[in-house]
């Protein structure tokens, strides 16, 4: 049972009884159906996207494995690097041709945001990149086991987007191997790649550096939505050979596994590195006393050290390096929790290796991490992730906790469960901020004002937010790089639906269910591409509920909530008051009714409604029958701040004076 719910109804009886002549508008003969609690028309299910929510039993995806070859040279702060990109379409159409994205256009003087500049990028920033794709260099195409044929193939940017037409038809389950060749300059402030100059050198934090093949689905074919800088990402899954060469006094790590450790790393380093990976405390790899001596460099170092990655089944790339890299070590489970920062943040970054081992372990409750490691970097970049590796900045070793937690979030959210952020950022944003509350809980349970500021902070924000009716509201359901206000891309992307989700599972459904919901659609679409009507759809199913009244209200339109207590009459009848209490939903969204009852005697009880009080309208009649003796004098809905409702001062009868 709900831990919300009533006291025994032997000592309080509860009886919702609804206002006569308001019907349901269904019932209406030739009447459009208006409810909040009308089902909502999800898109038609077919053999891709069952209407459970589940894939269906002919779902596909793509599939681009990437072998990268890479160097940085920190003299110009260049990315030279040649890819082979091996694309198999799973999909039942013949492509005629691909699209690829281009993020580090974003600065270059071809992107759209080039008549913005003035606005976005201002002349002295070095955001502009001037990516240039020097060349594609061959295809083979054909069909598994053909034999490949070499041609060079015409391409064409627009913006942010790459068009290759390819020299003959890529059949359902062909496969073709695309090779290219960029380079681009990193720079100081990229908003998700960057680097910062420290007086041992450079420390580059490396992402969105390589073209990359957007994702072709059953939903919309080829997905093109230009990249503005606030969304983020939509990618295919595939496997990835990495090499990137670097002068010798740098330290690397990336996404993935390092398979030339023995290499690039003297047999001090091994034997730390080995006693790290079935260590439950940190181990120091490279302290800041070593840093810059040849202890750390291999017997026989030249100029240059080669660094070797491989990575199963992620959707990304990103890498870090530095020649004053501290690194910490520790390990949960058979997976290395790795920390990497300049000694100028040791007094904050001291335990970072602990925090992501930590968040790592309360996380994998939706879904066991699938990975052998994970990373944080701290540098230029502040809060970003990607597949194994996370890029964090903090001013207190509390803020750098939350702030890892949650970029280590989104290794589920995005990275496993891979939705579509540059449509729907709520679908990795806002999963992720929910479940930052109970992480940070489980981390500092003690700390009840930061538990209470991440629990109903942000609840109430959202009620000040919507009392102020400024009319920038917009809903859930709209692009974060559509939004006519910044203030609501990012509310709606972060906060809004953490609320939603807070308020479901703590307000609506019994959390213990609502939990075995949420894995099971973790479960369902790791290592896929869902939609919203699949996340919608697996709810409802494993809930056993009909949440349309709650994803309208929340997601699709931007309803307000205002539950009051219009009046109450009381009988007293042999030995008992009976009290037909008013109540009305004033505004459009519609909730639970969570009432606290004081009686004359001093005894408090909390009751609550169903969200079926409002089945039949907005006005709803509650008959309160009280064998106890114990009059009611005093009724307060949603007493202690729950319920998003934007005007309180009808909430409490009778009305303060």
């Amino acid at each position: 049972m709900d831990r919300l719910l009533v006291a025994p109804i032997a000592a309080l009886l509860v009886f919702p009884v609804f206002v006569q002549g308001q019907q349901l508008a269904s019932s209406k003969p030739g009447k459009p159906d208006t409810s909040v609690f009308r089902p909502i028309d999800w898109a038609t299910p077919d053999v891709y996207r069952t209407a459970s929510g589940m894939p269906g039993p002919e779902y596909w995806q793509q599939k681009a494995d990437y072998t990268i070859r890479a160097s940085l040279d920190p003299t110009t702060h260049t990315i030279e690097g040649a890819e082979t990109v091996r694309y198999t379409n799973n999909s039942p159409d013949t492509l005629r041709f691909l699209w690829m994205q281009l993020d580090m256009n974003l600065g270059s003087r071809q992107s759209r945001m080039a008549p913005l500049d003035q606005y976005f990028f201002p002349e002295d920033s070095s955001f502009h990149i001037g990516a240039t794709i020097e060349r594609i260099l061959s295809v083979r195409a054909g069909p598994k086991g053909a034999k490949p044929t070499t041609t060079a193939l015409p391409w064409w940017v627009n913006s942010t987007m790459m068009y290759v037409e390819l020299d003959r038809p890529l059949p359902p389950k062909g496969v073709l191997t695309l090779d290219i060749g960029w380079h681009h300059q990193v720079p100081t402030q990229g908003g998700r790649t960057g680097r910062q100059e420290f007086p041992e050198g450079w420390l580059y934090q490396i992402a969105q550096w390589y073209p990359r093949l957007a994702v072709y689905d059953d939903v919309r074919g080829w997905n093109t939505d230009q990249y503005f800088g606030a969304s983020e990402f939509y990618l295919e899954y595939g496997d990835f050979d990495v090499t990137v060469t670097a002068p010798s006094n740098y330290t690397l790590t990336a996404t993935g596994t390092l398979t030339n450790g023995a290499q690039v790393f003297p047999a001090l380093i091994q034997r730390r590195l080995a006693l790290a990976a079935h260590s439950d405390t940190i181990v120091h790899i490279i302290t800041a006393a070593e840093l810059g001596t040849p202890a750390l460099l291999p017997a026989g170092a030249g100029k240059t050290r080669t660094w070797h990655w491989t990575a199963t089944n992620v959707r990304d790339f990103a890498w870090a390096a530095a020649p004053n890299f501290v690194w910490d070590e520790t390990s949960w489970d058979g997976i290395t929790m790795q920390a990497f920062y300049p000694p100028s943040a040791s007094d904050i970054w001291s335990t970072a290796a602990d925090m992501n081992r930590h968040a790592i372990k309360i996380h994998s409750r939706w879904l066991h991490y699938p990975w052998p490691t994970a990373i944080s970097v701290e540098g230029p970049v502040g809060g970003m992730e990607y597949p194994m590796i996370t890029f964090d900045q903090a001013d207190s070793p509390k803020e750098l906790y939350y702030t890892l937690a949650h970029e280590q979030g989104h290794e589920w959210f995005p990275m496993i469960v891979g939705s579509d952020e540059r449509l729907f950022a709520w679908m990795d944003e806002g999963f992720n901020t929910f479940i930052d509350w109970y992480t940070f809980r489980d981390r500092y349970p003690t700390d009840t004002t930061r538990i209470q500021s991440l629990e109903f902070g942000s609840m109430r924000a959202f009620q000040q937010f919507l009392a102020t009716d400024t009319g920038l509201e917009t809903p859930i359901m709209e692009t974060q790089d559509r939004s006519p206000s910044g203030l609501m891309s990012g509310w709606n992307a972060y906060g809004k639906p953490a609320v939603a989700l807070h308020f479901l599972r703590e307000q609506v459904v019994d959390s213990t269910h609502f939990d075995a919901a949420f894995r099971e659609y973790v479960r369902r679409w790791a290592f896929k591409h869902p939609r919203p009507d699949d996340f919608f759809r697996t709810m409802d199913n494993a809930l056993g509920e009909d949440l349309s009244w709650f994803w309208r209200s929340w997601f699709y339109r931007t309803d307000h909530l205002d539950q009051a207590v219009d009046s109450v009459q009381q009988q007293d009848t042999a030995g008992r008051t009976i009290s037909r209490v008013f109540l009305s939903n004033r505004r459009e969204m519609v909730a639970p009714v969570m009432a606290r009852v004081t009686g004359v005697d001093g005894s408090v009880r909390m009751i609550k409604l169903p969200v079926e009080t409002w089945w039949t309208g907005p006005k709803a009649v509650w008959l309160l029958v009280d064998p106890s003796k114990s009059k009611p004098v005093k009724i307060e809905l949603d007493p202690k701040g729950d319920y998003p409702d934007v005007d309180r001062s009808n909430n409490t009868w009778p009305r303060s004076k």
